[in-house]
């Protein structure tokens, strides 16, 4: 498979690249990407960002798609893991659906980190069904950030997951799955996005 179109921020002489997926409905350079990736370049590190092929398809027409099957998500994280070799000076991750693929390929891909932007633990509405079994025993260094009110796992239903000892995960007050609060919490989305990029610097710092 060819790989996608990057969009790179920061500087190219950076020890650590880190590539960023977007979320199932909303593009590479939505705010909450854009947010998060010239947040990380500000910081130091080179970030690339892509889109899956039905994203980048929508680019091109303006017709919304649903997200392609698994085999083909996988397929462009490969893809593009391929042409930012080296893996070991590469983090991976990115926005729910993203997020979740480079997760299921962190460990085949032997990257030096997983950066995980809103997990979708499980359906919204449907916490019987969670989407955890590979971070049970994942061995890449992996930092989940999570809004309080996510409806794809909120604090007191991850926290009775068993995930394994390489995950970390960080809960950004009364967020929601963008990691938005609502105003009476007395905090800004800037504010959330702001501590989500500090935190994920001094995780992915070598």
């Amino acid at each position: 498979m060819t790989a996608p179109d990057l969009l790179f921020d920061g500087p190219d002489e950076a020890p650590l690249t880190v590539a960023l997926a977007h979320g199932a409905g909303a593009p590479m350079d939505s705010p909450f990407m854009a947010a998060m990736a010239e947040g990380l370049a500000g910081r130091g590190f080179r970030v690339a960002r892509f889109e899956f092929p039905y994203m980048a398809a929508t680019r091109r027409d303006g017709r919304k798609r649903p997200p392609d099957r698994m085999p083909a998500l996988l397929d462009a994280w490969r893809a593009v893991i391929a042409a930012l070799d080296p893996a070991e000076s590469l983090a991976i991750g990115g926005k729910s659906l993203g997020g979740r693929m480079a997760s299921l390929i962190a460990d085949e891909a032997g990257v030096a980190a997983l950066l995980c932007l809103g997990y979708p633990f499980h359906p919204p509405g449907r916490p019987e069904a969670p989407r955890i079994d590979h971070l049970r025993a994942i061995a890449t260094p992996t930092l989940i950030l999570q809004g309080t009110r996510d409806p794809f796992g909120r604090r007191e239903e991850v926290a009775a997951y068993p995930l394994g000892p390489a995950v970390r995960v960080h809960w950004l007050e009364d967020g929601d799955h963008g990691f938005v609060p609502r105003k009476a919490s007395g905090r800004t989305a800037q504010q959330n996005w702001d501590e989500a990029v500090a935190v994920s610097a001094a995780f992915l710092r070598p």
